[in-house]
């Protein structure tokens, strides 16, 4: 019996990470369009 729960476990773990991939993202970053560049480029 051991063996079936160490098999599912396996299964369920793998089933989350696909699942954490293809889903919508949740990323909560502020929308902060495009920075202009503010320094002096370098001679190199």
């Amino acid at each position: 019996m051991n063996i079936f729960q160490r098999i599912q476990d396996t299964v369920q773990s793998i089933l989350k990470g696909v699942a954490r991939i293809f889903q919508p993202t949740d990323d909560d970053y502020p929308k902060t369009g495009v920075q202009p560049f503010e320094g002096e480029p370098s001679d190199e």
